[in-house]
């Protein structure tokens, strides 16, 4: 058979596709701005047929209508990372949170390790010799589509086209659903006084010719703009959102200096507006390519000059990041933050940033330290304390490593908000011995 005759032959609706899952599989869904909305909403209505089916994904944009109450019983969330529409099921005690480097994934379904029944995943029209492309999410999706025992794919004619690593033959999509539906999109955010602040302290630790790591969020965008005098940048990101394109149009993204993927912003996933996924749409200088290999960290290693910048919800005195939840409270998971982190620190003039706020700000106006004596009780630690290398908040810069525990201390509460820095100072003298 010619792929136009496989394609037609695995057409059907959502509905119909989704009869394809079975009580007791696992379903995973593809990553981020690749979920597919056709599928999700037909699974969703087709819950009462189904029992103990778990979803598995990572970053999620979705309704996530399989998360709320009234699924418990169908479906089993079971994330990597949690985001605000499942946040709810986990607290509650029907969904689950399996901890995993990003980066570990594709190999943890080589393995055999995480179960994949089902990949229900979003991708373009196939071209004109019958590959489909992944467009916003290659990262754990590429092998997701080898690993699964059945694949259910939504076409969308929305879904922009990327180079890279995300060809799919339609013979390997064994369900096809044809929907066009909007991209998800996330608006750039609003970036305050604290914000600029934060990203012109770790602006300056970025030397020319260097490598860039940059997640999504204020802080991120706040750094670029500090960032146009410099010269000859790349990117080698687990994703970029809209705030890269500046640069890159303006002439300070050039990747000529990159070690490896040299003239590609290398990414494993998109997240923005729909300019930024027109701007990715068959662009040559966009190379969207598997997790395992976007975040591994001895392939982050090799660029030189590589600097990670990522953020925390808190830091204790010594050094220890949490990143990922609120005591025993999941609120995100660890993502590429330590695979990053690990890598920049191998790099021949790698540096790693984390960058926050100094404060939380409650609804009703108190302030909570994010620089703490002690993390809450039960939070993880996303990042070891010899693994952190500058912390960076509105107040300043505080180099790590190399330090002791004692000047560690000193150099965090010389850039925590100064209406904390005196509980803190407490607990320096009691836990050294002396004053600050």
């Amino acid at each position: 058979m010619g792929w136009q005759d496989i394609y037609k032959s695995r057409l059907c609706t959502a509905e119909e596709a989704v009869k394809h899952v079975k009580s007791g599989d696992t379903i995973w869904m593809a990553h981020c701005a690749g979920e597919p909305p056709a599928l999700t909403d037909a699974l969703a209505a087709d819950a009462a047929r189904l029992e103990n089916v778990e979803i598995m994904h990572g970053v999620n944009f979705g309704l996530g209508k399989y998360g709320r109450p009234e699924m418990k019983g169908h479906f089993r969330p079971n994330l990597i990372f949690l985001g605000a529409n499942l946040r709810a099921c986990v607290a509650d005690g029907w969904g689950d949170f399996t901890p995993a480097f990003f980066h570990e994934a594709p190999i943890l379904f080589r393995s055999g390790r995480l179960p994949l029944d089902v990949l229900m995943l979003q991708v373009t029209p196939p071209d004109e010799h019958g590959y489909c492309n992944l467009g916003t999410s290659v990262d754990y999706t590429l092998q997701g589509v080898k690993s699964a025992k059945t694949v259910i794919a939504q076409v969308n004619d929305q879904f922009p086209y990327t180079y890279g690593d995300g060809f799919v033959h339609v013979s390997e999509l064994d369900h096809i659903v044809e929907a066009s539906t909007p991209m998800f999109e996330i608006q750039p955010p609003e970036i305050g006084d604290v914000e600029r602040a934060i990203g012109e302290h770790c602006a300056s630790l970025v030397e020319n010719e260097s490598t860039l790591q940059l997640g999504i969020g204020a802080i991120p965008d706040a750094v670029m703009l500090f960032l146009k005098d410099k010269k000859d940048l790349g990117i080698h990101s687990e994703m970029i959102s809209d705030g890269t394109m500046a640069l890159y149009e303006s002439g300070v993204i050039t990747n000529r200096k990159k070690s490896m993927n040299r003239d590609k912003m290398t990414v494993t996933f998109l997240l923005g507006t729909n300019k930024l996924y027109k701007f990715a749409d068959r662009n040559p200088a966009v190379e969207v390519r598997p997790v395992d290999y976007v975040n591994h960290p001895i392939v982050i290693s090799q660029q030189s000059k590589m600097v990670a910048i990522n953020s925390a919800l808190q830091i204790d005195i010594q050094g220890q990041v949490n990143a990922e939840a609120m005591g025993l409270r999941q609120y995100s998971g660890m993502g590429g933050q330590l695979d990053f982190v690990r890598g920049a620190g191998m790099a021949e003039g790698g540096k790693s940033i984390i960058a926050m706020p100094s404060v939380a700000v409650k609804k009703d106006g108190t302030k909570i330290s994010k620089i703490v004596a002690f993390l809450d009780q039960g939070a993880p630690v996303t990042t070891s304390r010899t693994d952190v290398d500058y912390v960076v908040t509105e107040f300043g810069i505080a180099p790590l490593k190399g330090y002791s525990l004692r000047q560690r201390a000193k150099n965090l509460i010389a850039i925590a908000h100064p209406e904390m820095r005196d509980g803190l100072a407490e607990e320096f003298e009691k836990r050294f011995k002396t004053k600050i």
